[in-house]
């Protein structure tokens, strides 16, 4: 196994902290302008659902397999990997949590990001917040995440055309996933797609996050259920007990 990852529930896991995966986003990004990359990494999160339906869905399965980085966006998988690794991780790196490194590092490094994904408005304001949170941070294009099929050759063709160096793509999973896998080749030019799920949601302020002590606790998940129960419960309650087998028995690193 290379010795920059980790086997988390079976999925092979980069062992990056925040910092370090940001500065791996700007020299990719460098590698991108300088036409010494023509496609697109993919970068996915892993997280309990992730592992769950990685085991059960082979469609899913076959998409996360394409990712060029997983990164582990769950406290119970670093505490697996405490428990069960000779090297384990350092730190979550929690999609939400590294946004914040990512734009630090892109406003300081005048990395372009493009955002898509989210009801209409939202991705917007969560662009508005951000760039006032980070001045100099360049967000070159936003799109809500409501189009169809016959769209997506003009998207990609804007996404191009704006300068964009990161792909932020919050469509909810699987769909990201498919979207990211399919619209590659057309993406030229672009040095990351980065599926982020919720993100614009939690930093438009519609969706606030769990305290800090909960995050902290990997209880994370519990606090997201008691905001959207109906929701989130069933899929929590069966994809829970599945992870966690995986954990136990395929973390190893």
């Amino acid at each position: 196994m290379n010795s920059d990852t980790v086997l988390v529930g079976g999925i092979r896991s980069s062992r990056a902290t925040r910092r370090e995966l940001a500065q791996q986003m700007v020299d990719d990004a460098m590698a991108a302008r300088a036409g010494l990359s023509t496609t697109p990494k993919l970068i996915v999160a892993s997280n309990g659902l992730v592992i769950a339906k990685y085991h059960q869905d082979s469609e899913f399965r076959s998409l996360i397999a394409q990712a060029d980085i997983v990164d582990v966006d769950g406290m119970p998988s670093v505490l697996a990997t405490r428990l069960l690794c000779r090297e384990p991780l350092k730190e979550r790196v929690a999609t939400t949590d590294f946004i914040l490194d990512a734009c630090e590092t892109a406003a300081r490094e005048g990395i372009r990001f493009y955002f898509l994904g989210a009801r209409p408005g939202v991705a917007r304001k969560a662009a508005e917040q951000l760039q006032a949170r980070f001045p100099g941070l360049q967000i070159v294009g936003v799109r809500d995440g409501y189009f169809s099929a016959d769209e997506e050759d003009a998207l990609c063709a804007d996404i191009r055309a704006s300068g964009a160096d990161v792909l932020w793509l919050g469509l909810g999973s699987p769909l990201q996933e498919r979207f990211a896998v399919r619209n590659r080749a057309r993406l030229a030019g672009v040095a990351w797609i980065r599926t982020c799920g919720g993100l614009f949601d939690f930093y438009s302020g519609r969706i606030p996050r769990a305290p800090l002590w909960l995050q902290k606790i990997g209880m994370e998940w519990l606090y997201r259920v008691w905001q959207e129960p109906w929701r989130l419960g069933k899929r929590y309650v069966m994809t829970n007990p599945v992870a966690l087998y995986h954990l136990l028995t395929k973390t190893r690193g």
